[in-house]
């Protein structure tokens, strides 16, 4: 999936939760956050925290990758 803005990593966030079946409580204690943090990266908020974020991606075992232009 290419993400090209907040809004795209908060929707490959979710899909990913959904399809482990894990719920935004599950995720938040597996990830140290809070439940809002989950509700608010999950809806593309610009200004989360990309170290929180980037955690959260990893414990749903999402890859990201970087590539040039």
């Amino acid at each position: 999936m290419l993400i090209l803005n907040s809004k795209d990593f908060g929707k490959a966030i979710k899909q990913r939760r959904k399809e482990l079946k894990v719920t935004q409580v599950q995720l938040s204690a597996m990830a140290n956050v809070g439940p809002r943090f989950i509700g608010e990266l999950e809806k593309g908020k610009a200004t989360i925290e990309l170290e929180k974020a980037l955690y959260v991606a990893w414990m749903l075992d999402i890859n990201i990758e970087m590539q040039k232009k």
